[in-house]
């Protein structure tokens, strides 16, 4: 039997035009080590995709989201034997400045144009690939 995982996560946009990326604490995950990332993680099943996508904001940014986010893309992220991981990500705007829990180490408002000079070793490489569909513009 496979166990099934759904992840939200958001591009966050300011009312500046750039975007929000978090750098992940490499405690925490040591797996992929201090990159940066949208906003985001795993539902808790039997509650709803937005509910979760608000309450992941709310914990990692303390912001709230206000309006209706954009579903962009969904990925297969992880299919290994007993598990498969599917990411939905989303588009919103937000107000406000961050302030991060234990998950991440800081934050940082890009433009569209400094986040794609990230290198592979900078920057998720689920975000990244949906970056090279131009997905955001």
């Amino acid at each position: 039997m496979t166990e099934l995982q759904v992840g939200v996560k958001v591009l966050l946009k300011n009312q500046e035009g750039k975007f929000l990326l978090l750098r992940r604490n490499p405690k925490k995950y040591p797996e992929v080590g201090a990159k940066w990332d949208i906003v985001g993680g795993r539902i808790e099943p039997g509650s709803a995709l937005l509910d979760n996508l608000k309450r992941e904001i709310k914990e990692e940014t303390g912001l709230e989201l206000t309006q209706e986010p954009e579903l962009i893309a969904a990925q297969d992220i992880l299919r290994v034997p007993g598990r498969h991981v599917v990411r939905l990500t989303y588009t919103a705007n937000i107000e406000g400045e961050p302030k991060l829990d234990g998950d991440h180490t800081e934050f940082q408002w890009f433009t569209l144009q400094k986040i794609k000079t990230l290198s592979a070793q900078e920057l998720d490489v689920y975000f990244r690939a949906l970056l090279e569909q131009n997905l955001f513009g």
